[in-house]
């Protein structure tokens, strides 16, 4: 009875609405409410950040910002040698932007291998299937400041991980002290917290290859290396581009987990680039949002970049 009277009132509102602006007109005001999220949300602060990176001043509203032209971006690539950050007038970008680098490069290298690993695995016919994805996919659920915490507890000095090395007659190892320790395990909580979902992906890609195709390898006296190699590469190179471009943007903005983790230290040895931005811009007392913004179009800049780069190079491998 509700949904009767819920479907009279829009008819009763729609009908009318529709005979004034025709069926195109309905089709934009349907339309209307996404796009005004779309500007008011993402638009409009995109405008806005173009536009403080070109002014100076900690005052927030840009009626009160000074115009500086390029000297936030001057600042940024100030440097007598660009492979040594300390000869740089902002250091902390160029740390920033040499671990952002080295964290890219392993952690999506590493979690492509070990999500088409398992994703390989999972498509096999095995017992309790259904039950290992579960268990796979369960970490993606979790928030990645719960998963940074619960990681925490386990490797800090006093953990639970210290502790069964001290049990088993070891000495405690300085997992969040050490730096080369502290970028490790960053690396391996964020493939652990990530590697389900693109397991998903490869999952679903490995399963629309037809089986024929393999049957008719295996009758042509293909092995199993001879088939994937054959088969599966070339069929999932679609999905595995799909994987390689949406890891590769979550990695550069790496920031939530690894600041609960291990709050850019120890130093600046786990401080990636949206570190530094949120801390030029809010956690600093000079609160420089216009430094902040540069340095964000420089990392939009590098995205957008190698997203190009990799869909291109998907193409070519498509036409090859």
């Amino acid at each position: 009875m509700v949904y009767d009277a819920l479907v009279s009132v829009m008819d009763f509102i729609m009908h009318p609405l529709q005979n004034l602006v025709g069926v195109r007109g309905m089709a934009y005001i349907f339309v209307l409410p996404n796009l005004l999220i779309f500007g008011i949300f993402i638009l409009f602060p995109m405008l806005l950040n173009f536009y403080y990176a070109f002014t100076g001043g900690s005052r927030l509203f840009p009626q009160d910002r000074p115009f500086v032209g390029l000297d936030n971006l001057n600042r940024l690539f100030t440097c007598q040698d660009f492979l040594s950050p300390n000869t740089c007038r902002e250091d902390l970008f160029w740390r920033a932007a040499t671990n952002t680098v080295t964290f890219v490069f392993l952690q999506v290298a590493l979690l492509v291998l070990v999500s088409l690993v398992t994703a390989l695995i999972l498509n096999r016919n095995i017992q309790a299937r259904g039950f290992f994805r579960s268990v796979f996919f369960y970490p993606v659920l979790l928030s990645p400041v719960v998963v940074a915490l619960i990681w925490k507890w386990i490797l800090q000095q006093d953990g639970v991980l210290n502790a069964i090395i001290v049990s088993l007659g070891g000495e405690k190892l300085p997992f969040l002290i050490s730096a080369d320790w502290a970028r490790f395990w960053v690396i391996v909580i964020s493939v652990w917290a990530q590697m389900g979902f693109y397991t998903l992906i490869l999952l679903a890609g490995l399963q629309s290859i037809p089986g024929e195709l393999y049957e008719a390898a295996s009758m042509d006296g293909a092995g199993a290396v001879q088939a994937f190699r054959a088969i599966t590469i070339p069929l999932l190179m679609p999905t595995m581009l799909v994987v390689l471009v949406l890891s590769l943007i979550r990695a550069v903005q790496a920031f939530d987990q690894v600041f609960a983790f291990t709050g850019g230290g120890p130093g600046t040895a786990t401080t990636y680039m949206v570190q530094y931005i949120f801390t030029v811009g809010f956690a600093s007392p000079a609160r420089e949002f216009g430094l902040a913004a540069a340095a964000s179009l420089v990392m939009a800049a590098v995205l957008l970049l190698l997203t190009a780069g990799q869909l291109r190079l998907g193409r070519t491998s498509n036409l090859a």
